[in-house]
């Protein structure tokens, strides 16, 4: 392996992070189209309740997963520290301790994501013709957070070596295997959103796969031995402090995103239609700004771990002026061609996008 490649403690600070952001970047917006997909086949194959039932769950569905996304992120620092000090024994250990803690992880999430997954529902005030729907998905999605996990946290160890371009294949592999399953299942086997919810768990699980034994072939550091899992409470306290601040972060912004999908759902099903399919493009135009952070938690992991405290100030300068190119490109995106892209989810005449104060209150413009 040339490890001047993936290593991000040398060369140009803006060349590196840019090189690194940018197939980060294509992944997160793949990764963002397997809802998104779902919603469009829906809508345009079942009909707009369909589409509305699987927006309405999108909410609680990144609760789970911006949670498992946080969790494999932070213990991934913990890896990509120790590969910037050239630590390879270190290095192992941490992945031993993040596979160990991710099964635990993803029994925990599994469990209560389908206990909670109908209350929660019900407290969110989901239009009852669309309630039934919503919770078939979201159950299937609960139950496939297993592969959620592991394909983010095989995909988070690539990174934390400086690999961001293999996640980014193997997130188009699944992709476009999730379009090919989800016109099988519901058309072919007329599974309803249930079927979209099994494509996209299917399609996750393929990704792993192909994730964990990529890992194994092309990185030796990552061959592991029964002697890697010597797990100390020491280590599992240093993954956990940061995997879980990691993981909440998440779900706490999630968590405003839930409160207003309740406003929302009050509205009526036209509103929750024209907000499912407005959510998804405001979603891509943000992941850049997510994908960036991504990188400088890489970034500065590998040089704390080398000790180039200087260099991480450097990057962090860098990093900032590059969000803000992204958030001004994000906006240009949903302003100018928003109307067009909304139309992509089959839903004919709804064409709302953004709020508006009138009559004292807040209600959806088309």
């Amino acid at each position: 392996m040339n490890r001047s490649i993936n290593d991000l403690t040398i060369g140009s600070p803006v060349r590196k992070i840019l090189l690194f952001t940018l197939p980060l970047l294509a992944g997160n917006l793949f990764q963002q189209l397997y809802n998104m997909v779902d919603m469009m086949i829906v809508g345009t194959t079942i009909n707009t309740n369909a589409l509305a039932a699987v927006g309405a769950t999108g909410s609680v569905s990144f609760l789970v997963i911006g949670f498992a996304q946080g969790l494999t992120a932070g213990f991934s620092v913990i890896t990509a520290q120790h590969y910037g000090a050239g630590e390879e024994e270190k290095v192992r250990r941490s992945v031993a301790v993040s596979l160990v803690l991710s099964v635990a992880c993803a029994v925990f999430i599994t469990v209560l994501s389908i206990l909670i997954a109908a209350p929660l529902l019900r407290i969110m005030q989901t239009p009852q013709d669309i309630f039934e729907d919503a919770l078939s998905y979201l159950s299937v999605v609960c139950l496939g957070t297993t592969a959620t996990v592991f394909f983010n946290l095989f995909s988070s160890i690539l990174r934390a070596l400086g690999d961001s371009r293999t996640p980014l294949l193997f997130l188009i592999i699944a992709c476009l295997l999730n379009i090919g399953l989800d016109f099988a299942f519901i058309l072919g086997l007329s599974m309803g959103v249930a079927g979209a919810a099994w494509a996209t768990i299917l399609s996750q699980l393929v990704s792993a796969l192909l994730c964990l034994f990529y890992s194994i072939k092309k990185f030796p550091i990552l061959r592991l031995k029964r002697a890697d899992f010597q797990i100390t409470r020491s280590l599992v306290s240093q993954h956990l402090s940061i995997g879980v601040a990691m993981g909440l972060q998440s779900s706490m912004t999630t968590i405003s995103v839930l409160i207003f999908q309740v406003a929302v759902n009050q509205l009526g099903m036209v509103s929750v239609k024209a907000y499912s399919a407005a959510a998804k493009i405001c979603q891509l135009a943000l992941q850049p700004m997510s994908s960036l952070g991504i990188t400088m938690a890489t970034y500065s992991a590998q040089n704390f771990g080398a000790q180039k405290i200087k260099r991480i100030r450097t990057g962090v300068r860098q990093g900032a002026f590059i969000a803000i190119a992204f958030a001004l490109a994000g906006c240009l995106l949903v302003h100018l061609a928003g109307r067009s892209l909304i139309g992509l989810f089959g839903i004919g005449s709804v064409r709302a996008f953004w709020l508006c104060p009138a009559d004292g209150g807040w209600r959806f413009r088309w």
